[in-house]
């Protein structure tokens, strides 16, 4: 068996997370949250997510009509809260789905003695 070099393991397993970021941000956003909060819900279940990465998912996501943002001033500065839209919720259904069954094709996929 030959040794993934560090790097290129860190890059393998980048990749791995970009396909699961958009499921894992809509399944946070099914409650209000602001990009802060989000971020940290995210880190506190295992997905940390950088700033500059998130920002602009959220902007294309929004983009797409699968999340609706408003801005709200509480005990501090002004903040942007999003959350998901009525085909977002829809979307995030289908992909959850999607996703289980992928996970199930994947688990026996790796599980496979070769």
């Amino acid at each position: 068996m030959v040794d993934v070099p560090t790097g290129q393991m860190v890059k393998l397993e980048q990749d791995l997370r970009k396909g699961v970021l958009v499921l894992a941000v809509l399944s946070q956003l099914r409650t209000q949250q602001y990009g802060y909060s989000l971020r940290q819900a995210l880190a506190d279940r295992g997905m940390p997510i950088e700033e500059g990465t998130l920002y602009p998912l959220l902007r294309r996501l929004e983009s797409q009509g699968l999340l609706a943002s408003q801005w709200q001033v509480d005990d501090g500065p002004p903040r942007r809260y999003y959350t998901l839209s009525t085909h977002g919720a829809q979307t995030y259904r289908e992909l959850t789905g999607a996703w289980r069954s992928l996970t199930s094709v994947m688990d026996r996929l790796v599980d496979e003695e070769g």
